[in-house]
């Protein structure tokens, strides 16, 4: 879902992009945490679009792909691609899944329907935690949580499992086709996103995470395809102007369309289906323009999108099992967030330094030694 914040073959490098990542990767888990205190209905959420912030990255990595590798492949085979992305992406979705399995005996609630969690038997934890280091998805027979997640370890992974899609698709097919083409794909694919988001009960984006109802997976392959091609069509066909203040403007704008209440009344699903649309559809390709024709100025602002860049992935696919600890101690002991704030600060800054020390630790090694394996330039 996320891509690295380097560039091959020493391209100009969008920081901007980098820092925006980091932005709404930070908004996605601050939306986790106030969920605990939703009582199960999202609508009631504080910050209450934060689940666009995965259509946006899905956004981001059309554009990023398009433009890492659209002039590479007379250079580059499919083999070298695909070892490329997995490179990038495997080594965190591996450490999700054991950060996962560490943390999940002591996420025991019956209040959240997890209360058989202490009885799963231990081989059966390490059989869905080695299956989540694939990617593969799981069904009911190893739903050991309850919740129906395809990757009930480690819940945000199921959009690493549409990015992988989409970057097989990108390989086979959506590179050799022309912009034109990308486009009448793209309003087509619009299309079905404006349609599933006025015609939903709920009216809203939510969902996508399990294989064991159709309509899930729809709303996965929904959420994806509009969003990759118009990254692709953006990094093909923008035509970047300087502007200034592009990552404090873009970063604002960002947040407040993540962050804003659901568009009333709850009985008029529509209206808010439409907010999401108009956010999808126009405004994220807004924000991606806004953040490739900006510059960074000053010494701190570069290592702000830095840090925020490189700390973005780790952070999204290692934060939810504290997330799965704090919902279930919140709904056991019954809190609200004015009696709970300080461990929901606490788990932030967790989430933080857990993100960071994977990275730090981790992850670079881990894919600079991988990369001197297989190859001799950067990832």
């Amino acid at each position: 879902m996320m891509q690295t914040n380097s560039f091959p073959d020493a391209k100009p490098h969008y920081q901007i992009l980098d820092g925006l990542r980091g932005v709404a990767a930070i908004v996605v888990v601050l939306f986790h945490i106030l969920e605990a205190h939703a009582g199960g209905d999202h609508t009631r959420q504080i910050i209450n679009h934060g689940y666009l912030a995965v259509d946006f990255f899905f956004m981001l990595s059309g554009f990023v792909i398009s433009y890492a590798y659209d002039d590479r492949w007379n250079t580059m085979t499919l083999k070298q691609f695909f070892l490329r992305r997995i490179i990038r992406l495997h080594p965190m979705i591996i450490a999700g899944s054991i950060i996962g399995a560490l943390l999940f005996y002591s996420q025991d609630s019956a209040v959240l329907g997890w209360n058989g969690i202490s009885e799963v038997r231990f081989w059966k934890l390490i059989l869905v935690m080695i299956i989540g280091c694939t990617l593969i998805p799981v069904g009911k027979g190893l739903d050991i949580r309850g919740w129906s997640e395809m990757h009930p370890l480690n819940g945000p992974a199921w959009s690493l499992f549409f990015e992988y899609i989409a970057n097989v698709l990108y390989a086979l097919f959506l590179r050799r086709l022309k912009t034109l083409v990308l486009f009448i794909l793209a309003l087509i694919a619009a299309g079905f996103t404006l349609r599933f988001a006025l015609s939903d009960p709920q009216g809203d984006f939510v969902g996508g995470w399990t294989i064991d109802d159709p309509r899930q997976l729809m709303i996965g392959f929904t959420r994806l395809s509009f969003p990759f091609l118009a990254g692709m069509i953006l990094a093909r066909t923008g035509k970047l102007r300087f502007i200034n203040y592009a990552f404090p403007i873009a970063s604002l704008l960002l947040v407040t369309l993540l962050s804003l209440p659901r568009i009333p009344p709850v009985d008029v699903p529509w209206m808010n289906g439409l907010y999401e649309s108009i956010c999808v559809i126009i405004l994220f390709p807004l924000i991606i323009w806004l953040g490739a024709g900006g510059k960074v100025e000053g010494a701190r602002a570069n290592k702000l999108c830095s840090f925020l860049g490189d700390i973005s992935y780790p952070i999204y696919i290692t934060h939810y099992p504290l997330i799965y600890l704090y919902t279930a101690w919140v709904a056991n002991e019954k809190l609200s967030l004015q009696q709970s704030w300080p461990a929901a600060l606490l788990a932030a800054v967790t989430a933080l330094l857990l993100a960071y020390c994977s990275m730090r630790f981790y992850d670079v090694p881990v894919r600079e030694r991988l990369q001197k394996m297989f190859f001799s330039n950067k990832v």
